[in-house]
């Protein structure tokens, strides 16, 4: 029997862990899932691999690459469990963490009420060295070499052995990093340490100091986890292989990499998702679409135009800023195990706390004692009593028992508790979908929404009531979107550069020779990946704003020699792009200059992409052909239960309609309908939902 190639894409959520399968040579997709295992995810990720390769009649020896989304880092900052992390700054810096930015969730409104989070540092743990540079990089005052020395044994001696350095100006010059991690290599061997001239060569003291500190948090357990995957790849498969991890950024990197830059992956998986369901939706022809990832804890949401999910380096993990680039993506506590809860006020709330999948809902039996969005929707009819095509029976009536019991806490009826849970969770995804378009300009009627993950479509048709939007789209194996995403994707690496200087000021040959530099150490990356020099590409963009703005915007810049023709090139993005997102710009303006910030290169190793198969032209009637059973679905309080049609997806083909109610049921997922909405099946075999009012 011939080897085959076969390359795996595998997602661990909190519930579930993911996992695609994609044969190189006839192009067949293949996919299921399995429980995640909290407590040591790689047995998950293992059990995954098997499971698929038993599906698909393959070995272990057939496999020629993995591409893997974690939550490792994730979960290790949204925790707050930071401990034993220690900082080192230039003398007089030492309460930069404590000084932090002057902003406050949600604006002023709730000054009164919120208190500033734990720094990820306390002040006893930070120590200062003496020596200063300046913007340019030049040194002002030398390194101090003896505070050095007894920083790096204050640390050892008190069991520190997490440390991030930043020093100021290290962007412009890392002569004093190096120099100070070189001593706590010396003095403290044991130490794990991340400079921010490695982490992030950028200015903004604050955010430079947390993103290096984040980095340095997750790095012990990214490591182990990391290790600990590549060691029983390695005994599975019988041989070394790729082994990719998916980046922020939506790029994937080798995992002996990853340990270097752990930050990078902080949003591993939902970035996955973002770019499967952008691949998704560009080849069926949409070209705005809002993205709602549903998990077992949280629901993700992000904006795709063209085909690409929009990217920001402004983002957090938790309470933690991190100047990365990565995916603009929304993440909410509504996802299937978010618990409902009555509040002091005695009102319901659900969310953010999730029962995850240990013990999980109350319907999955493993001892869970509160009502979860999940046991909300089996006591309702509105997904199956059981999970994974009947491989989890599900208990209704403990879901429905635990509901009960809120209910007459809160003066209901049944259904009046079990849909309001349900209606807050969907205003909870529409907020979140709402921040993410509407309060960044952008009208959400003219966009699609993708709904994917276990149960991303659970309300799908609830939110185009409230948002308005056009539609839905739900593809195929939609709970394994994000796995198939990190099939899709490409090895990414990003270099920046500050380099802070007015257009009419900007020196032609040192910006150059900076790009030069970065695409230079893209390079050499990406060879170090295994990537050829033809196969090499790279991208260039620029931080650009007004003199006097206090933020920038990214700008893609183009090739080519820089020359007064480029600058202006770039000036001319630039007010078109700032236009786009304030509805001004100052083009023309004299009086008013632009001003160039940071310099960015993105090394790109591109990775082959398997082709999203077409479907079947349907034939006869949808519904004598599709509909394997029926049963009563409460879809709203004041209507009661309707007896409803039961579809399964695999019998749908191209060109099938047909109206709500109904329920969709495949086996990673459920997709009900509610009445007044319509499905037309695509010939990409998506879910096309919209209101009937819309024809």
């Amino acid at each position: 029997m011939s080897a085959r190639r076969i390359r795996i894409g595998i997602d661990t959520g909190g519930t579930f862990t993911d996992v695609v399968a994609f044969d190189e040579d006839s192009g067949e997709l293949v996919t299921t899932k399995t429980p995640s295992t909290p407590g040591n995810p790689a047995d998950g990720f293992i059990a995954g691999i098997e499971k698929i390769l038993g599906i698909v009649g393959a070995g272990g020896s057939d496999i020629t690459a993995v591409s893997h989304g974690t939550t490792v880092a994730t979960n290790k900052l949204l925790e707050g469990k930071v401990e034993a992390l220690g900082f080192i700054t230039t003398e007089g810096y030492e309460f930069m963490l404590e000084i932090a930015r002057q902003s406050v969730p949600d604006g002023y409104g709730n000054s009164y009420f919120w208190v500033k989070p734990d720094r990820i540092v306390p002040a006893d743990r930070v120590r200062t060295v003496g020596g200063r540079l300046d913007f340019t990089g030049a040194e002002i005052r030398p390194f101090d070499e003896e505070a050095a020395v007894a920083a790096a044994r204050w640390f050892k001696d008190q069991g520190i052995t997490t440390i991030g350095v930043c020093l100021i100006h290290a962007y412009a010059n890392d002569a004093h990093e190096l120099r100070m991690r070189d001593i706590l290599r010396r003095e403290h061997p044991d130490a794990i340490v991340s400079i921010s001239s490695e982490v992030l060569r950028e200015y903004r003291e604050y955010e430079r100091s947390m993103t290096t500190l984040v980095d340095a948090a997750v790095k012990p357990n990214v490591s182990r986890y990391v290790t600990n995957i590549s060691d029983r790849l390695l005994g599975f498969t019988g041989n070394e292989i790729p082994f990719y991890v998916m980046k922020s950024n939506g790029g994937v990197l080798s995992a002996d990499e990853v340990v270097h830059q752990p930050i990078t992956t902080v949003l591993s998986g939902p970035a996955a998702g973002a770019l499967g369901a952008a691949l998704i939706a560009k080849v069926a022809g949409f070209p705005k679409i809002l993205t709602c990832d549903g998990g077992g804890t949280s629901t993700d949401v992000s904006v795709v135009l063209d085909g690409e999910p929009t990217l920001t380096t402004e983002g957090t993990v938790g309470a933690y800023p991190s100047k990365i680039p990565m995916i603009d993506v929304v993440t909410v506590g509504a996802g299937g195990g978010s618990i409902a809860w009555l509040s002091p006020e005695g009102t319901l709330k659900v969310g953010p706390h999730s029962a995850g999948a240990d013990p999980g809902p109350l319907c999955y039996a493993k001892g869970g004692t509160q009502p979860t969005i999940t046991d909300a929707h089996v006591t309702l009819g509105r997904i199956p009593p059981h999970l994974l095509g009947g491989e989890i029976p599900l208990d209704v009536e403990a879901a429905r028992t635990g509901i009960a019991d809120l209910a007459g806490q809160l003066g209901l009826d049944f259904e009046r508790c079990a849909t309001g849970i349900l209606e807050i969770s969907a205003w909870n995804q529409a907020n979140a979908l709402r921040q993410v378009s509407v309060k960044r300009g952008l009208d959400v009627r003219d966009f699609m929404l993708t709904t994917f993950g276990g149960s991303g479509s659970l309300l799908a048709c609830r939110l185009v009531d409230i948002l308005d939007l056009a539609g839905v789209v739900v593809p195929p194996n939609p709970g394994n979107v994000s796995a198939f995403g990190l099939l899709t994707v490409d090895v990414k690496n990003d270099y920046v550069q500050t380099h802070v200087a007015k257009e009419s000021a900007l020196d032609h040959a040192a910006v150059q020779s900076i790009l030069d530099d970065l695409t230079d150490r893209a390079r050499a990356a990406l060879a170090k990946e295994g990537f050829t020099a033809d196969q090499h590409r790279f991208q260039r963009t620029i931080d650009v704003r007004y003199v006097g703005q206090a933020y920038e915007v990214r700008v893609a810049a183009p090739e080519g020699v820089v020359d007064a023709a480029y600058v202006e090139q770039v000036a001319d993005a630039f007010h078109a792009d700032h236009r786009q997102l304030y509805g001004y710009d100052f083009r023309g303006d004299r009086d008013q200059q632009v001003e160039w910030v940071n310099l960015r290169v993105t090394g790109i190793g591109p990775i082959t992409r398997p082709e999203i198969p077409t479907l079947d032209k349907a034939e006869g009637d949808v519904l004598e052909r599709a509909v394997r059973s029926r049963r009563e679905v409460c879809f709203d309080a004041e209507q009661g239960y309707i007896d409803t049609p039961v579809v399964w997806r695999a019998d749908l083909g191209a060109g099938d309609t047909f109206s709500g109610p109904a329920i969709v049921e495949e086996f990673g997922s459920t997709i009900p309908v509610h009445p007044g909405f319509e499905v037309v099946v695509d010939d990409w075999a998506n879910l096309v939902i919209r209101k009937e009012s819309a024809r």
